[in-house]
């Protein structure tokens, strides 16, 4: 579980440091950039749609893990909206309150403590 941690921590340092770097360079303006490149149907519009679909994923599997509650919603549509450094975060967050649990972590408690 320390190695996950670690990664997880890296992958929120290295995409902070990345996105601050291109903010500065570019502003804001990732929607446009991201669905126009889905629609010019070429490689990096491809690279696009499949990363929207991992984010969706995402964001379904953060709202079923606290099934479907508000609060579930809610941190399922922050999950596809702010991607891996949301994830990183919430699973280095998650890794800690389930004490490692790898069980928990991924299901919830509720259904970690059925299954087991």
């Amino acid at each position: 579980m320390a190695l996950f941690r670690v990664f997880l921590l890296v992958c929120l340092v290295a995409i902070a440091a990345y996105t601050s770097v291109t903010i500065a360079n570019h502003g804001m303006g990732l929607y446009p950039i991201f669905f126009g490149d889905i629609a010019e149907m070429a490689w990096p519009g491809q690279f696009n749609l499949d990363f929207l679909f991992f984010l969706m994923f995402s964001g379904f599997w953060v709202a079923w893990r606290h099934e479907f509650t508000v609060a579930g919603l809610a941190l399922g549509f922050a999950a596809f909206n702010l991607g891996a450094p949301f994830l990183a975060g919430y699973l280095l967050i998650h890794s800690y309150r389930t004490k490692g649990d790898v069980a928990a972590m991924l299901l919830g408690p509720s259904r970690a403590a059925r299954a087991r």
